[in-house]
């Protein structure tokens, strides 16, 4: 046991299987959390399943609670004590007298807003904060259209305006798997677009891990010619499309990340300063008529495009390392962490197919008494990257990781 440290940040996890009678439930959840001593200042980190009616949900937790809440749909959800689960609505509550929460959505993101919604967000939220914020929490949509706004515009936005010192961490909602049911929730506020962030200012040094899950490639390998962001339009010589198409996949649809959920696709990217990290990206839409395709994330021009697989082997292996790596580091430290909040990729538990506790099994039996984890299951991850060279945080948006915040 190595918790020995004044703890800031307190915090407890409540969760209920019922979604159908939401009356019930917020009874369960107040009954669990009853006993629980609330801070100065609180903040909720909400996961539900799709089917959850969040502003109803949100109106009866209204009645008793009067902090924020930030969250968002998730396929699946991981807790320290009832591991994996698929179905209800699980709830992080984070509460200090020496920390601020300051939460807010922006309207929904396109390519042409999204700069100046983002900026004005994350400007009013620090007004708010008695002081300069030291952890941005963050949850959004999916890029489902060319007009969608990926991960990594998000950070690089959220970066200019509070500072690269600022560690950004949070997910992208998911669903059961149909691509068009989730939802981002702020207050009482929902969106699909939209993206939700809590600052959070005062005593707290937040702790990240990250992992890989993709270790096997296929030999092809193809050089990104012509790129923006996340659109490739040429690998080579041809088209991204061309490309597919001589590998024999799936080319006759426009939206085709379920097709490619578990195909992900490998290459290097330049972190700055002489970082680089090996990162993977998951293909959503081709544009039939340009031969172009459109990525969850950025795909620089001039990287090398490898398409990896992604199997059970490889993902537990990376939660085994993720988990290890954090309690090796909290055991080294002041001790006043013991709060861990945990993203993964849906196609990570996709991968696991029938042994989809697998992940949840690998923690449960080592984490210390007295700690709170709550995860989920999303689209896309948030979480900052330390350089091999530099040992520079590097915010970063990802595919196909497990990532770890320890606060």
């Amino acid at each position: 046991m190595f918790w020995k440290g004044g703890i800031s940040l307190d915090s407890i996890v409540l969760y209920t299987e019922e979604i159908d009678d939401l009356q019930e439930a917020v009874e369960e959840l107040f009954t669990q959390a009853g006993k629980f001593s609330l801070k100065k200042n609180t903040l909720a980190v909400l996961f539900a399943e799709e089917d959850t009616d969040y502003p109803e949900l949100y109106k009866l937790l209204s009645t008793r609670w009067d902090f924020p809440v930030i969250g968002s749909t998730t396929m699946a959800m991981l807790l320290a004590e009832q591991g994996c689960c698929r179905t209800g609505i699980s709830i992080l509550l984070l509460t200090a007298d020496d920390c601020s929460f300051a939460v807010g959505m922006t309207d929904d993101l396109n390519k042409d807003h999204y700069r100046e919604e983002i900026t004005n967000l994350c400007a009013s939220l620090r007004q708010e904060l008695p002081a300069p914020p030291k952890l941005a929490l963050t949850y959004g949509g999916m890029v489902a259209s060319e007009e969608n706004v990926p991960g990594d515009e998000v950070v690089s936005v959220m970066e200019e305006t509070l500072g690269k010192d600022v560690p950004v961490y949070g997910g992208i909602a998911s669903d059961g798997f149909s691509f068009n049911n989730y939802r981002v929730f702020c207050e009482g506020r929902t969106t699909q677009s939209g993206q939700a962030i809590a600052l959070v200012s005062g005593n707290i040094d937040p702790i990240f891990i990250t992992t890989n899950s993709v270790e096997n490639r296929a030999d092809v390998t193809y050089e990104v010619t012509k790129a923006q962001s996340n659109k490739v339009m040429r690998l080579g010589n041809g088209t991204f499309i061309d490309a597919l198409r001589r590998e024999n996949m799936e080319v006759s649809k426009q939206n085709v990340v379920g097709d490619y959920f578990l195909s992900p696709f490998v290459l290097s990217i330049d972190l700055g300063d002489g970082d680089v990290s090996e990162i993977t990206r998951t293909l959503s839409l081709l544009n039939l008529e340009t031969g172009t395709g459109i990525f969850l994330g950025e795909v620089p021009e001039g990287s090398i495009l490898r398409i990896g697989i992604l199997n059970r082997k490889d993902v537990q292996k990376s939660v085994e390392q993720a988990f290890g790596e954090i309690l090796a580091t909290l055991s080294k430290s002041d001790g006043r962490r013991r709060t861990l909040l945990c993203h993964s990729c849906a196609a990570r538990f996709l991968a696991m197919a029938s042994n989809t506790k697998a992940e949840a099994e690998t923690y449960q039996s080592r984490l210390p008494e007295g700690f709170s984890l709550l995860g989920m299951y999303g689209n896309g991850e948030f979480c900052p990257l330390y350089g091999d060279k530099t040992g520079k945080n590097h915010n970063f948006f990802h595919n196909f990781t497990f990532t770890i915040m320890a606060i």
